[in-house]
């Protein structure tokens, strides 16, 4: 039986890689790991069995590791780095014949490999959404979001946050006009440019998840999986088609959930930066149940 695609998606930073990590644990899901991604040894399904039994703590980034990947090396190898970093979201419409066949190729031959019923598939930065149903109209899609402050806070202190050269060079592509002025009006600050990056983002994850099939999509938010994972990963679980199961259990038994790191940025950021923050994110806060 073919496996159904399910895609873990963010704006990265936002607690994908937990919620992704999770559902790898349960066995009934196939997943690429970054020693694939590398080209060091191609993903399999006993790779997969033995990440399952190691602690959580060995797929922490920051060292060497052994993980599930977003395999952006891999995807830039054997299908496009369109899919890597484009400068604008990805819709139906980049889904030409040959760039659907390259990707539909690589998820079914790593799928094959695998052989579980559920190919689990992370990517951050813009949704790509509209590509990704295109190319697999059966896919799931679990968006993972996270409070619009926190996501700029984090972004800020990352190595790879590019938002020091300006609001020109973001990893994202540039901003939209009225964002760059909106940028302008509030001095260029750079906790403002990464928190419009951040809605920049979100706003193409609304577009997106309008236009997906009805019940492929569902939303949910970082600071719920932490306060309580096992209601809300069920939720997640029930979406996709998968059982809550004893070595899902024990797998999600190995993850730490920290709620007090909800509302950090409150501390890494200044006072007026959590106050502009609060201005030009509105609207997508309050959608989002933030206050």
């Amino acid at each position: 039986m073919r496996a159904r695609p399910v895609f873990v998606l963010g704006t990265g930073r936002c607690g994908s890689t937990l919620v992704h990590e999770v559902l790898a644990r349960h066995e009934d899901t196939g997943f690429v790991t970054n020693l694939d991604d590398l080209g060091v040894l191609r993903s399999r399904r006993v790779h997969n069995v033995a990440w399952r039994r190691l602690p959580a703590g060995v797929t922490r980034k920051g060292g060497a590791r052994f993980a599930p990947s977003e395999a952006y090396r891999l995807l830039a190898r054997e299908v496009s780095p369109l899919l890597v970093d484009p400068a604008r979201d990805l819709t139906a419409a980049d889904a030409t014949p040959w760039l659907r066949r390259r990707l539909v190729d690589l998820v079914e031959d790593r799928a094959e490999t695998l052989g579980a019923p559920v190919f689990l598939h992370k990517l951050t930065g813009w949704p790509r959404a509209g590509l990704l149903l295109e190319c697999f109209p059966d896919a799931l899609v679990v968006e993972v979001v996270r409070d619009g402050r926190a996501v700029a806070s984090s972004w800020l202190q990352m190595p790879w946050w590019d938002g020091h050269r300006g609001a020109g060079g973001l990893l994202f592509g540039p901003l939209r006009p009225d964002l760059h002025e909106l940028w302008r009006e509030h001095g260029e600050s750079f906790p403002v440019l990464a928190g419009l990056a951040w809605r920049a983002l979100m706003e193409a994850y609304d577009d997106a998840r309008a236009l997906a099939p009805a019940g492929s999509w569902i939303r949910v938010r970082h600071e719920d999986v932490v306060a309580d994972p096992r209601g809300t990963l069920g939720a997640v679980l029930d979406h996709v088609g998968l059982a809550r199961s004893r070595p899902f259990e024990r797998g999600l038994a190995r993850h730490h959930f920290d709620p007090a790191r909800s509302e950090a940025f409150r501390d890494d950021l200044a006072t007026g930066d959590v106050a502009a923050l609060d201005k030009v994110l509105d609207a997508q806060l309050l959608a989002l149940g933030y206050r």
